[in-house]
C-alpha cells in the first residue's frame, strides 16, 4: 500500500507559480504534497497576497480533475505529524470525490480502505483506555463521509464486515464493551452519513442512484440490521446515565434509521425500554435529553406501514404512557403556571401526540365498521384525546398550534364517516363537545395579554393568526353537527352579556371579547342563506339565534364597557349584521350615540378604525336617518377640520407594524376621508328635505371654500405644507360628493336616482373649487391634479350633466404639458365612462374638445421610453386611447371624429391606429387596435353588400378600409421578431381575421379582386395557397376563417 500511496503523481499545472514548476518529473512525491499543502492553507488564509490567493484556489480547483491528486491528498490526511485542519479537510474532499467518480478500481479501493480503516483504528482506538486525540468534528463528519463513499462502492461484495469493522472502534483493545466514548461518537457519525448517503428522502437521486441505494438497504436488512440494532441497545445501556452527547447521537441514528429498516429488527422490547427510560426516568447523573428520546419516538411513528401495524406499534411502545407521565411530571404538571414551565419539552410531547393522533385517525378512516382495526383505532382514540385536548389547551400558542392538524385530521374524520359509521357517529357525539368546549377557550385572549400594547403587536398578530386556525375548527365541527356548534356559542354569547349585565365592570374584557368575536364569527352560519330575515321572521333557526344575541348586545349595552378591544368589536358586529337594524330600527339611535362617542376615541386604533365602521353603518341605517341627520353632523364637525402633514420616509417606511401605518399622516387623513363620505351619506338621506340637504352640504364646504382659499396663495408660491393641504381639501369635497349620490350616468343596475338640481348647484361650486385650485397651483402640480383626478370621477355622480361645459377646464388641467403617461391613461379612463354616461348630451362637448384632447395623447405616446415602469406606463396608455376610441364608436358617437372640427386630426388618428396594429411587442394593444378598426369597418362601411355594390356612410371608405385596413393583417406577422407560437399574437390574429371578413362583408367581390390581383399577389402568395385563402374568407362563417387565418400565419412562420 505505501508503494501505491506514494507514487509520484502526474498532475500538471501551471498555477502557483510561486512553488515553481512543480509538475517537474524530478520533484519527489514529498516535494509533491508539500506543494499541496502550501497551496490550501495559503488560499484558506485570510490574511494572504490577494494574487497569490487567487493562485492557490485554482491550482485546487484541479486537483478533483486529476486521476491521480488523490494519492497525494491521502498521504497528507494519514501524515503524523498531522497537517492543519484545513489541509486534511480539503484533502478529503479530494478524496471522496475520486471515490465518487468511479474511475478507483477494486484494489485501489481496498487500499484505500485499509489505510482509513487503519487510522480510525489508530484514532479512535488506542491501545490504552487514555483520552484518544481525535479529530475535530467537521474532520469526523468529512472522514466518515469518505468511509460511507467506500460502503457503497465495497459493501456488496468486498467490504463485507463493514458494521463490525466499524463497530470495533467503540470497544478499548481487549475489551467487549461499548466504553470507548470517543470511537463510539464516531460509529454513529458512520451510521448517520450512510443514512444520508442511502435513505435520506430529501436528497434528489437518479434512477440508477435510487436501484442502487434500495439494493444497498436490502443487503444491510439481511446481513447485519440485527447487528446495529444490538449495536444501539448497548451503547444506550452504557452511556445514557453518563454522556448525553453519546446517547443523543444513538437516538438520532434510531429515528432515521427506523424510517427503512424492518421495524420488528431495530425496535426490539428491550430497546423499546431503553427509550421509555431515557423519556421517564428521573436521574442524579449527566443530564440525557428526553426531547431526543421524544423525537425518535416520532420518527420511528412516522414509518410507513399498513394502519394495523401502526396501531400496534402505537400500542407496543406505550406512546400513550410516555405522554401520560410526562404530562404529570413536574416540568410540564407542577410548573405550568409559572416561568420555569420547560415550553420545549412540551413542544416536543405534543409533537409525539399530534403524530400519535394522526396516525390513528388514518387507521380508523381505512378500517370497516366493527372490524378489529376499528376497535383498537377507537380504544386508543379515547386514550389519547384527552391528551391532546391537554397541549390544545396550553396557555402557550406554539404548543397549541402543534397539535391542530391532528384535530383537523380528527374533525374531517367525522365529517366524512359520521352518518355512514354507527361507531364514528357515537365517536363524534361524544367527542365533539369537548374539542368544541377546547377550541372556544382557546379564542380568548390569555391573561397575560394587553391589547393595544405597543410592544405586543407580534404576540398579538400570531394570536390573531391563531384564531383563523381555531376558526377553521369550529368550522369543522359545525359542519358536523351544527345544533351544537349553535347551543354552544349562544350559550358563551348570552351567558357572558347577561353576566356583564348584572356585573359590569368585574366581567373581564377578555370574556367580553370572546362573546363578541364568537357571535362575529357565527355569521358564517347565521348569514348562509343570504340573510337574516325572509320577510319579517328569521331565515333559519342560526338566524333566529343571531338576532337573540343581537337584541342582547343592545339590551345589555356591551358598548359600554371601557376596553378599546370590546368597542372595536362591537361596532364589527353592528356593521356585519346591519339587517338587523333595518328590521328593528328603532334601535338605530342609540347605537348611532355609540358609534359617535367612538369616533371620538382617544385611542388611535379605536378612532381611526371606528370612522371607517361609522361609514358602513350609516351606507345601511342611510335611509332610517331623517330625524337625527342634523343632530349626527353636528356631533361629528369637530373631527372634520383637516390638517396636513408633509410626510416623510420614517412615516411613509413600509417596515412599519400596521398599529404604527394607522398613526402616520396619509392613514390618518385616509381615514378621517371616511367621515366626509359618512356625511355625504347623512345628507342625502331619504327623510331628509332637499332644502335642509343643501343647508347641511353648506355647512360642511363652506369651512372647506374659505381654508383652500386660505392656502392657494401660499401654495401658488411653492409652500409644500399649503400643496399638501389644498390636495387634502380637494379629496374631501370628493369624497363628501362620493357619500351623498350613489347614482351613476346611464347605469342600468343602480336604482338610485340623480340628486335634486338644488344639490347639484351646491357642488357645481365644489367643482368650481377645485378647477380654480388646479388652475392656480403651479408647483407640485401632480399632487393637486391627482386629487383632482379623484375628485372628478366622484363630481359625476352629483352633478351629472353639469359637469360637461366644465369638461374643457378639467381637460386643460388634468392633461398638461407635465402629466406622466400614467396619469393621462388614468384620465382616458375617466372620459371613457363620462362619454358612456352622456351619450346623448356630450356630441357638441366631443366635438370641441376632441381634437386638442387626442393631440396631448399623441405627445404622451411619442415621448422617449426611460425605463421598465415607463415602458408600462406607454403600453396603459396605448390601451387607454383604444379603448376611448371603441367608446365613441360602440356609443354612437363616431360622427365626432370626422366632423369639420376634427377632420384633420382624423388622419393622425388612422395612422396612429395602424402603427399600434403592427407592432408585435405589445399584441394586446395590436389585437385592440384590430378591434377598432373593425369597428369603424362597422360604423362607414355600409351595409352588408350581399349582391349589390357597396354604399359606404362616408365616401371612399370602401377603397379606404381595403388600402389602408386590410395589409395591417399580414403587416402585423410579417415583422421579423413576431412570433406565431405566442398565445397573445395568435389572438391579435384571430382580430385580424375578423377584420377580414368585416371588409368582405361590406365591399364583397371587390374586395376578393383587390386581394387576388393586389394584396395577397404583391406578397408573393401562389396561386393555390391564394385561391384556398379566398375560398375560406367568402364561404366560411368567422370562425372557421379565423382558425384558418391563425393556421396559415403559423405555417408561413415555420
Amino acid at each position: 500500500m505505501e508503494a501505491q500511496v506514494h507514487t509520484k503523481p502526474t498532475i500538471h499545472s501551471k498555477s502557483l507559480v510561486i512553488f515553481g514548476e512543480w509538475a517537474d518529473s524530478k520533484l519527489t512525491s514529498a516535494a509533491l504534497a508539500l506543494q499541496v499543502e502550501k497551496a490550501i492553507e495559503i488560499a484558506f488564509d485570510p490574511s494572504a497576497d490577494p494574487t497569490l490567493n487567487s493562485q492557490a484556489l485554482d491550482f485546487i480547483a484541479q486537483l478533483p480533475s486529476d486521476p491521480q491528486s488523490w494519492r497525494v491528498c491521502l498521504t497528507l490526511f494519514v501524515r503524523e505529524p498531522r497537517c492543519s485542519e484545513v489541509v486534511r479537510h480539503t484533502c478529503l474532499d479530494v478524496l471522496n470525490n475520486a471515490i465518487r467518480s468511479g474511475s478507483l478500481g477494486v484494489q485501489t479501493l481496498n487500499a484505500i480502505r485499509q489505510n482509513l480503516l487503519a487510522y480510525a483504528q489508530g484514532t479512535y482506538k488506542p491501545l490504552d483506555t487514555g483520552l484518544p486525540s481525535v479529530d475535530s468534528p467537521h474532520v469526523q463528519n468529512k472522514l466518515a463521509q469518505s468511509l460511507t463513499c467506500l460502503f457503497v462502492r465495497l459493501y456488496p461484495s468486498e467490504w463485507l464486515s463493514f458494521f463490525r469493522d466499524m463497530l470495533d472502534l467503540t470497544a478499548f483493545a481487549g475489551s467487549s464493551g461499548r466504553e470507548n466514548a470517543a470511537g463510539t461518537v464516531f460509529f454513529l457519525r458512520v451510521l448517520l452519513q450512510i443514512h444520508d448517503e442511502i435513505a435520506d428522502v430529501f436528497l434528489a437521486r437518479t434512477p440508477e442512484e435510487r436501484r442502487k441505494s434500495n439494493e444497498l438497504k436490502d443487503l444491510i436488512r439481511e446481513r447485519d440490521a440485527k447487528v446495529v440494532a444490538a449495536s444501539w441497545q448497548e451503547i444506550l445501556s452504557q452511556w445514557r446515565a453518563k454522556d448525553s452527547t453519546v446517547t443523543d447521537f444513538c437516538l438520532v441514528v434510531v429515528g432515521r434509521w427506523a424510517s427503512w429498516t424492518e421495524i420488528s429488527l431495530i425496535i426490539t422490547p428491550t430497546l423499546r425500554d431503553l427509550l421509555l427510560e431515557l423519556v421517564i426516568s428521573q436521574t442524579n447523573g449527566p443530564p440525557v435529553s428526553r426531547e431526543t428520546a421524544l423525537t425518535t419516538f416520532t420518527e420511528i411513528l412516522r414509518k410507513k406501514m399498513s394502519p394495523a401495524y401502526k396501531l400496534e406499534l402505537i400500542a407496543f411502545l406505550k406512546i400513550r404512557d410516555v405522554i401520560a407521565h410526562l404530562i404529570a411530571s413536574p416540568a410540564l404538571a407542577d410548573l405550568r403556571a409559572t416561568s420555569q414551565y420547560d415550553t420545549d419539552l412540551a413542544e416536543s410531547v405534543a409533537q409525539l401526540a399530534n403524530h400519535s393522533l394522526s396516525d390513528i385517525v388514518k387507521a380508523i378512516e381505512s378500517a370497516q365498521d366493527q372490524d378489529s382495526v376499528m376497535v383498537q383505532g377507537v380504544s386508543h382514540l379515547k386514550g389519547f384525546l384527552p391528551l391532546v385536548l391537554r397541549f390544545f389547551s396550553d396557555d402557550y400558542d406554539e404548543i397549541c398550534s402543534t397539535v391542530i392538524p391532528c384535530l383537523s385530521d380528527l374533525l374531517t374524520l367525522f365529517r366524512r364517516k359520521e352518518k355512514s359509521s354507527v361507531v364514528i357517529h357515537e365517536q363524534s357525539t361524544a367527542m365533539l363537545g369537548p374539542v368544541l368546549d377546547a377550541v372556544v377557550a382557546k379564542m380568548r385572549y390569555d391573561e397575560t395579554s394587553s391589547w393595544g400594547n405597543e410592544d405586543a403587536q407580534t404576540d398579538e398578530a400570531e394570536f390573531q393568526e391563531l384564531r383563523k386556525r381555531l376558526h377553521v375548527l369550529q368550522q369543522a365541527i359545525a359542519a358536523v353537527d351544527d345544533t351544537l356548534y349553535q347551543d354552544k356559542i349562544s350559550s358563551v354569547v348570552i351567558s357572558t352579556f347577561e353576566n356583564f349585565k348584572t356585573g359590569g365592570s368585574q366581567v373581564d374584557w377578555r370574556d367580553l371579547d370572546l362573546a363578541l368575536h364568537e357571535m362575529f364569527l357565527f355569521g358564517e352560519l347565521g348569514l348562509k342563506s343570504g340573510g337574516l330575515y325572509s320577510k319579517t321572521k328569521p331565515i333559519t333557526p342560526a338566524a333566529e339565534r343571531l338576532i337573540a344575541m343581537m337584541f342582547k348586545v343592545v339590551e345589555c349595552d356591551v358598548a359600554s364597557s371601557p376596553h378599546p378591544a370590546v368597542q372595536l368589536q362591537y361596532m364589527e358586529i353592528c356593521v356585519r349584521y346591519y339587517q338587523f337594524f333595518d328590521a328593528n330600527p328603532q334601535l338605530i339611535a342609540t347605537t348611532l350615540e355609540r358609534f359617535i362617542l367612538f369616533v371620538h376615541h382617544d385611542h388611535v386604533k379605536v378612532q381611526t378604525r371606528s370612522w371607517y365602521l361609522f361609514l358602513r353603518f350609516i351606507k345601511h341605517a342611510r335611509h332610517h336617518l331623517g330625524d337625527i341627520a342634523q343632530t349626527v353632523i353636528q356631533a361629528l364637525s369637530d373631527l372634520l377640520p383637516i390638517k396636513a402633514e408633509i410626510p416623510d420616509e420614517v412615516s411613509d417606511n413600509s417596515d412599519m407594524s400596521s398599529e404604527e401605518n394607522q398613526q402616520t399622516p396619509s392613514a390618518r387623513f385616509d381615514s378621517q376621508l371616511h367621515l366626509f363620505e359618512a356625511i355625504g351619506c347623512v345628507c342625502s338621506a331619504r327623510g331628509v328635505p332637499v332644502e335642509n340637504q343643501v343647508v347641511y352640504i353648506r355647512t360642511v364646504i363652506t369651512p372647506l371654500f374659505s381654508d383652500m382659499e386660505m392656502h392657494l396663495s401660499p401654495a401658488k408660491n411653492g409652500d409644500d405644507l399649503a400643496v399638501m393641504q389644498v390636495h387634502h381639501l380637494i379629496m374631501a369635497l370628493g369624497t363628501l360628493a362620493r357619500g351623498f349620490s350613489d347614482w351613476t350616468p346611464a347605469s342600468i343596475t343602480s336604482s338610485a336616482s340623480p340628486p335634486a338640481n338644488q344639490v347639484s348647484e351646491e357642488f357645481s361650486r365644489t367643482s368650481e373649487a377645485i378647477l380654480l385650485a388646479l388652475e392656480s397651483v403651479n408647483v407640485n402640480t401632480d399632487v393637486i391634479r391627482a386629487a383632482a383626478r379623484f375628485s372628478f370621477s366622484r363630481l359625476v355622480g352629483v352633478l351629472g350633466s353639469r359637469i360637461l361645459p366644465q369638461l374643457p377646464r378639467w381637460i386643460d388641467g388634468l392633461l398638461s404639458r407635465t402629466s406622466s403617461k400614467d396619469e393621462m391613461a388614468l384620465f382616458m379612463r375617466l372620459l371613457d365612462q363620462v362619454v358612456y354616461g352622456f351619450k346623448t348630451e356630450i356630441y357638441d362637448i366631443l366635438n370641441t374638445l376632441l381634437t386638442p384632447l387626442l393631440q396631448r395623447v399623441f405627445a404622451g405616446i411619442a415621448e422617449p421610453v426611460t425605463g421598465t415602469d415607463d415602458e408600462i406606463q406607454l403600453a396603459e396608455l396605448k390601451r387607454e386611447y383604444l379603448s376611448f376610441l371603441l367608446v365613441i364608436l360602440n356609443n354612437n358617437l363616431e360622427a365626432v371624429l370626422v366632423t369639420e372640427a376634427n377632420q384633420a386630426g382624423f388622419a393622425n388618428v388612422i395612422s396612429t391606429i395602424e402603427h399600434l396594429a403592427k407592432d408585435p411587442s405589445d399584441f394586446p394593444t395590436a389585437k385592440l387596435a384590430f378591434t377598432v378598426l373593425t369597428n369603424m369597418v362597422n360604423k362607414w362601411g355600409g351595409p352588408d353588400v350581399q349582391a349589390k355594390a357597396p354604399e359606404p356612410t362616408l365616401p371612399g371608405f370602401d377603397r379606404f378600409m381595403m388600402e389602408r385596413f386590410s395589409p395591417l393583417c399580414w403587416a402585423l406577422p410579417s415583422q421579423p421578431n413576431f412570433d406565431a407560437r405566442d398565445a397573445q399574437g395568435k389572438q391579435a390574429m384571430g382580430e385580424a381575421a375578423g377584420l377580414q371578413k368585416a371588409i368582405y362583408a361590406k365591399t364583397g367581390e371587390q374586395y376578393l379582386s383587390h386581394l387576388r390581383n393586389t394584396e395577397l399577389s404583391g406578397m408573393g402568395m401562389d396561386e393555390r395557397t391564394m385561391t384556398d385563402y379566398l375560398r375560406v374568407l367568402s364561404n366560411s362563417d368567422g370562425k372557421a376563417f379565423k382558425q384558418y387565418f391563425q393556421g396559415l400565419v403559423q405555417r408561413s412562420k415555420r
